[in-house]
């Protein structure tokens, strides 16, 4: 498989829908996290900084469209699995550490994916594009989970926020499926010929 560049147009709404999934999940984390110790977010700190250390020294093997491909993909597909451990186990202590550390490892890759977004797309006006529906699709996001939480408190009596946050998460599972296909679906993808 040969990636040979991007749909702008796509990866534009695949930005929009990564945002959106942000702005849905970020209240999540507080509750998921309860039962983690403040040690644990320390440890987590170094291991994070060490692995965007390793990142970063590769970054000249890295720094190719291909290389982009890949590194996202992998990155949206831990995200599915953090939110389907999360709905199949939810609420215990080892949960919320695969989840912290799943999600730790996936902001291993953050500065990588914001730089090589950059060289990538290159054109000036598209970034300022990509910017503005990141944001977009940030506060629609937040927009979303407030009348969320606010529908199953007064439309089902759904109060706590543990099950707030536990039917959240079924929305969030079609959204991360609709990021991931709209993720493939964004970059120009060519099969190898044998």
């Amino acid at each position: 498989m040969i990636i040979s560049g991007i749909k702008p147009r796509r990866y534009i709404w695949y930005k929009f829908f990564n945002s959106l999934f942000t702005g849905l999940s970020i209240g999540s984390i507080f509750t998921i996290y309860a039962p983690l110790k403040p040690s644990i977010y320390s440890i987590g700190g170094i291991l994070l900084a060490i692995g965007m250390l390793i990142v970063a020294k590769f970054y000249e093997k890295l720094m190719n469209v291909q290389k982009f491909f890949y590194i996202s993909f992998f990155v949206e597909v831990i995200i599915l699995v953090l939110v389907i451990y999360f709905l199949i186990n939810p609420y215990t202590y080892m949960t919320a550490l695969f989840i912290y550390a799943g999600y730790q490892l996936t902001f291993v890759f953050g500065s990588y994916l914001v730089r090589a977004e950059t060289l990538i797309v290159k054109k000036k006006h598209l970034l300022s594009i990509i910017d503005i529906y990141r944001q977009a699709g940030y506060l629609t996001g937040l927009a979303i989970s407030f009348i969320f939480y606010k529908f199953l408190e007064y439309g089902f009596g759904i109060t706590t926020n543990q099950d707030k946050v536990y039917f959240l998460h079924f929305l969030l599972i079609g959204v991360e499926i609709l990021i991931i296909y709209i993720l493939v679906r964004s970059f120009k993808i060519k099969t190898a010929s044998v």
